[in-house]
């Protein structure tokens, strides 16, 4: 199988949508491949080495987005760059949407995704945001 094409990245981003929009973390974490990496907006970086502890990560994440009104998400700005012929860096902006379709918070993110048995998956993920951008509630880089 070839390199990672911008119309794989699309169908895995529309994909990542629909598990967020489930508010369940290990639908999202189904999308990560042990071990993972999470590198914050302030650079911290955490490691997690199995799917469950994946999943507990992001349900706070998610319930945290949830409380603060959070109904849905979209992504923009899509870049793709090859890392090889199984791997790729993806990076987007994430609006997480209110009720009413108004963007809640916004933020850059990037990911190392690999294929593996014929789906991508996340190895690692890095925030970007710089310091006048950054705030440390959970989930929060910057609001809209």
């Amino acid at each position: 199988m070839g390199a990672i094409a911008s119309d794989e990245a699309t169908r895995f981003f529309d994909a990542f949508v629909e598990a967020f929009a489930t508010f369940d973390g290990a639908t999202v974490a189904a999308r990560y491949e042990p071990p993972f990496l999470a590198v914050d907006a302030a650079g911290v970086a955490t490691a997690f080495s199995t799917r469950e502890e994946i999943a507990r990560y992001f349900q706070g994440f998610i319930d945290d987005y949830h409380a603060q009104g959070c109904r849905s998400c979209r992504y923009r700005d899509l870049e793709t760059t090859a890392a090889g012929a199984a791997g790729a860096l993806l990076t987007v902006t994430w609006e997480l949407l209110r009720a009413d379709g108004s963007v809640a918070q916004a933020w850059r993110e990037s990911y190392l995704v690999v294929r593996k048995d014929g789906a991508l998956r996340v190895a690692s993920s890095i925030d970007h945001a710089d310091a006048r951008d950054f705030d440390d509630t959970p989930g929060n880089v910057t609001d809209a």
